[in-house]
């Protein structure tokens, strides 16, 4: 499945079957696992906002996120939030992904986890422009521990040029 699937997705609150939220960014981890949904509805002044944490997720698909009851909703901090996806000073969509020697294989437009692997990402969609991404289409780059988020680049090992692939379209179908 890809964050951008998720990017919009219900929350259900199993006890009352009453819709919680909807998600608006994921928060990430430096070491490549999702550790919350944000929810939308963060106040205009406000340094906190609206999350679910990854533990308190029962289920989810395509459709929605399931939680067990509405207490899973917490507030956090905005400067306590490492990485997000979408929103935020430290996020991961857009950035340039550029390899020890300085090669730049992209930007991330897309993250990819599999339901059955938990919340561990598999690897970053990368763009290498408009004109190349219609000609050959996006790569995906499996993640590795050795691959860090700074603040302006997610860095990666030298042989990660020849680690791309093409991008799927679904890593569960």
């Amino acid at each position: 499945m890809k964050f951008q699937e998720m990017i919009g997705l219900a929350i259900f609150d199993m006890e009352e079957g009453k819709e919680i939220g909807k998600i608006t960014d994921i928060i990430i981890s430096g070491d490549w696992k999702i550790l919350a949904f944000e929810l939308q509805g963060k106040a205009l002044f406000s340094g906190s906002v609206k999350t679910v944490a990854w533990e308190d997720i029962v289920a989810y698909g395509e459709d929605a996120v399931m939680i067990r009851n509405e207490q899973a909703v917490r507030k956090t901090e905005a400067d306590d939030i490492q990485f997000t996806y979408i929103l935020g000073k430290n996020k991961l969509k857009d950035l340039s992904v550029l390899t020890e020697e300085g090669v730049m294989l992209g930007k991330v437009t897309d993250v990819y986890f599999d339901q059955e692997m938990g919340n561990t990402i598999l690897g970053l969609e990368i763009s290498d422009g408009f004109v190349t991404d219609i000609i050959e289409g996006r790569k995906w780059l499996p993640c590795t521990l050795e691959m860090a988020i700074g603040e302006n680049a997610v860095m990666v090992p030298s042989m990660s040029e020849q680690r791309l692939e093409k991008a799927i379209n679904s890593v569960n179908g």
